[in-house]
């Protein structure tokens, strides 16, 4: 190969790298993302900001006692809870992911009220958008 085909060659292998270097930061970003509007949203009291990611029936379970509620049933129930248990901190223990379509974070939330909450989200891949497939808050 001449100096200028090796420039060239280069260029293409350069441009190639980050390509991939791009692609890859963004999906690994939009994997995230879910979780981490999900913590946002409890570390600012912000159940609204949940919702998005609730599929039609979405499981809860609140102090071991497990349910399965509607979209519209779910953002009631969690927001009675945590009107009763204002998010004054929220500390991320654990996070990962089982497999490919799936995501969590264990996590340790105080309330304003002094009283400690074991926390577990798991997100799912359906459809291409990450759904709520568990949610736990559960008194230490």
């Amino acid at each position: 190969m001449c100096a200028i085909e090796m420039k060239h060659y280069f260029k293409k292998l350069l441009l190639s790298v980050g390509c991939l270097f791009v692609l890859h930061t963004t999906q690994a970003q939009g994997t995230h993302m879910p979780l981490e509007d999900m913590v946002n949203a409890i570390r600012n009291d912000r159940v609204a900001d949940m919702i998005k990611y609730f599929d039609n029936f979405v499981p809860l379970t609140l102090n071991n006692a497990q349910s399965i509620y509607s979209r519209n049933q779910a953002e009631v129930v969690l927001k009675d809870f945590f009107d009763k248990n204002i998010p004054k901190d929220f500390q991320i223990m654990d996070n990962g992911s089982p497999d490919n379509s799936s995501k969590f974070i264990i996590g340790s939330l105080t309330a304003t009220n002094n009283i400690k909450y074991n926390v577990y989200i798991l997100i799912k891949l359906k459809d291409g958008n990450y759904v709520l497939q568990d949610f736990r808050l559960n008194k230490e």
